[in-house]
């Protein structure tokens, strides 16, 4: 359970982090970044929000399909984000035509993105894994969602690298960006320090 939960409390903080850097460009009128760093943000967050609301009600068990618990409402509502936002489709097809129709959008997230180059080598391998994807031209929309789904990686591992602690970004790059996880939340390696991760997301938790 400790490892559902710190998986569930990484996935969170990667999210957050990564909306709050799109409303800081936002105050901060960064319209080429926000360009393409918003869809592949929501994208990748929108699908990522129906299987984190699945394991946070069975972590609860009966308790959080009751719909007193409000889990059952979430649930109901979270595959909607991408009906909301643009089905992911045309999201991850709008990521490919700000990154071919504005240099400066793909500019600006990339230098984003390398403002953690070096720091990790998990991290610094995803980075070329999107270049290669971006470098190659060959029937791009049949890979959108692939390269979506990458950018927002790269970004959030960025993110997490440059602000947050140690046990949370050596988690993400270990299980996103480094391949060493399973098929479903709660699979991070035994390297990860779940107890630090749960204590994290439990700060501020009533009761």
């Amino acid at each position: 359970m400790q490892n559902v939960l710190a998986d569930l409390a990484v996935e969170s903080e990667a999210a957050t982090a990564l909306a709050v850097r799109l409303a800081a460009a936002v105050d901060a009128g960064e319209s080429a970044f926000l360009r393409l760093a918003g869809a592949a943000a929501k994208f990748w967050v929108c699908k990522r929000t129906p299987g984190v609301v699945a394991e946070a009600m069975e972590v609860l068990g009966g308790n959080g399909y009751v719909e007193d618990s409000g889990l059952p409402r979430l649930y109901r509502q979270a595959p909607l984000n991408s009906i909301w936002e643009g089905s992911g489709n045309v999201i991850a097809l709008d990521v490919l035509r700000a990154v071919g129709r504005s240099s400066e959008s793909l500019a600006a997230v990339i230098e984003e993105i390398d403002l953690a180059r070096g720091v990790d080598p998990r991290f610094d391998d995803a980075v070329k894994r999107l270049a290669a994807e971006l470098g190659d031209p060959e029937r791009l929309p049949l890979r959108a969602r692939r390269i979506a789904g990458l950018l927002a990686l790269c970004l959030q591992g960025s993110l997490l690298l440059r602000h947050a602690p140690a046990a949370v970004s050596d988690a993400f790059c270990a299980s996103r960006l480094g391949g060493d996880w399973g098929a479903v939340l709660g699979t991070l390696p035994a390297s990860a320090d779940v107890a630090a991760l749960v204590s994290r997301a439990a700060i501020g938790t009533p009761g």
